[in-house]
């Protein structure tokens, strides 16, 4: 019988692809950072419990381009600090990414918010424009223009907070408590350059970070990075608590608050 591609893989099968992992080489991206002082009242509204905020309502938007070969990625973010236990770090609200590959990982490992989007990172001499798009809507602008190179950093580590759960088969809450997941990474940059320019916010239903408005420009950069990350579980949390914040997760929320349809499509 010819091999029925559904079945079950071998042992040798399932040890030899985590060995592939682990063989992987350092990925490089090239990417556009920018982090903004915010509302603070409205970096603290978007933090579900246990997460706090941190001392300043700093904002991030990281936008990139990740050179796998066959693949091409475009990769980006928007967070906001945080502190968890004492240590900070940063809760990213929405994780746009163009392929699906990079989406099922992250998801479903780490609890990532990460959604199919549109991904732009152009420079051309030294005008750099980014953005991060869904629905038809750059909701996320930088642009401005390369300046002066910058001393580069040495190899740093990285903390996001990300809450793990999955919808309860009956539309009501959650089928386990959520889980807290510290996401640590380690970072290596080998080119940085400033950039003098601004950060647009545009208004989305779908994407609203325009609520955490552009007080003032702390920094922008475009740089060459690669990472590597490790997820722990470090607590569960209150069902009850993190619901009220389930929205961030889903364009339509509904699927989640108005229980499970009555009939399904196959």
């Amino acid at each position: 019988m010819a091999r029925v591609r559904y079945g079950a893989r071998t042992e040798a099968e399932i040890a030899e692809a985590r060995a592939a992992r682990s063989r992987l080489p350092d990925i490089w991206s090239t990417g556009v950072a920018a982090v903004w002082e915010s509302d603070p009242d409205a970096v603290a509204a978007v933090l579900p419990p246990p997460l706090k905020p941190s001392a300043r309502p700093l904002v991030r938007a990281n936008i990139s381009k990740v050179d796998l070969t066959g693949y091409p990625l475009g990769a980006g973010s928007v967070a906001v600090a945080a502190v968890h236990d004492g240590h900070e770090g940063w809760y990213p609200l929405v994780m746009p990414m163009t392929h699906e590959r990079a989406l099922t990982g992250g998801r479903e490992v780490f609890g990532e918010p990460k959604k199919l989007g549109e991904v732009s990172m152009e420079r051309e001499g030294l005008v750099v424009h980014a953005s991060l798009a869904r629905h038809g809507i750059a909701f996320v602008e930088i642009r401005g223009a390369v300046g002066e190179p910058l001393p580069l950093p040495g190899p740093s580590t990285k903390l996001d907070f990300y809450f793990k759960f999955l919808p309860a088969v009956d539309g009501e809450g959650f089928d386990a408590d959520p889980v807290l997941i510290h996401c640590t990474r380690h970072e290596k940059v080998r080119r940085l350059e400033r950039i003098t320019g601004d950060v647009v916010l545009r208004e989305s239903m779908y994407d609203p970070v325009a609520d955490l408005p552009v007080l003032r420009v702390l920094d922008i950069t475009i740089g060459e990075k690669t990472s590597d990350q490790q997820g722990r579980a470090v607590e569960r949390v209150s069902a009850d608590a993190l619901l009220p914040y389930i929205h961030q997760r889903y364009d339509d929320p509904q699927q989640i608050h108005d229980g499970p349809p009555r009939g399904s499509v196959r």
